[in-house]
């Protein structure tokens, strides 16, 4: 049982909902960056996901796109990313870790090399956006067999057909995407995704939690109510591109956290 396993399990026994926090590694800088990873459990946060930058990210949004932009600028790296999983466990060795990004990086460094550093790191599972069903040779496949949760998305577009073959792979959760197109870029609605959700836990007993969409505690609360839990992500990167404090992002991590578990 992997840390997100665990984690789920503990939240269904509790009758609880998840809430999943998505930041770059790196943005705006390692320290800054490193603080607000540090702080995200304190929180409230269930589950981090990391971004690892990449010059590229087509399934990103200007606000996601900036902050990978400044990752890499200030010159982040993926081992300087994994030295950062590394750092918070050295504090804490519950939170789970999901990696999200791009799979470039990982096969610049090579998928076994990659894995083995990823879980002496102590990452818990990965989200690789750019990397279909027809791939998981490449690399879902070695990352379950190393013990690792592999991720995948569900999007408003995945129909009854497509959607057995996403399941196939996929531990850890499932993440539906709430709206079609790039993050940041619309309202999720509750009423729209509920159904989506019956649909999706009809054919896996994996948890699924929501993203892209959700801005404030409310919403957080409202996607919450009608799946496993919520990730936000652009709202929060949105905080810190503006200067605010480690201290002021994680308040606003916290309220929406918060948000999630009214649900």
């Amino acid at each position: 049982m992997t840390r997100i396993d665990a984690k789920f399990a503990k939240l269904r026994a509790e009758g609880r909902k998840g809430f999943v926090a998505y930041i770059m590694a790196g943005d705006p800088d390692h320290e800054t960056s490193l603080a607000v990873l540090k702080g995200l459990p304190g929180a409230g946060v269930d589950v981090i996901e990391l971004g690892v930058p990449f010059t590229d990210p087509m399934a990103d949004g200007p606000t996601i796109q900036l902050a990978g932009q400044r990752a890499l600028d200030g010159g982040q790296t993926l081992r300087k990313t994994l030295d950062m999983v590394r750092a918070l466990r050295a504090g804490d060795d519950t939170t789970p870790v999901v990696l999200m990004g791009y799979y470039n990086p990982i096969y610049i460094m090579g998928v076994e090399t990659f894995l083995a550093e990823a879980k002496d790191a102590g990452v818990d599972g990965l989200i690789v956006v750019d990397l279909p069903p027809e791939e998981d040779p490449e690399l879902c496949i070695p990352a379950q067999k190393a013990g690792l949760n592999f991720i995948r998305l569900a999007t408003p577009t995945t129909d009854d057909r497509r959607l057995p073959v996403v399941l196939q792979n996929t531990s850890g959760f499932v993440y539906y995407v709430s709206i079609t197109g790039i993050t940041g870029a619309a309202a999720a609605q509750a009423t729209d995704v509920g159904p989506e959700v019956a649909r999706i836990k009809a054919q896996t007993d994996l948890p699924v939690i929501v993203g892209f969409g959700i801005r404030t505690p409310e919403a957080a609360e409202a996607i919450a109510g009608v799946a496993d839990g919520a990730v936000v992500g652009s709202a929060i990167v949105e905080r810190i591109a503006a200067g605010d404090s480690p201290e002021t992002v994680l308040a606003f991590v916290k309220s929406l956290a918060d948000g999630a578990h009214r649900a």
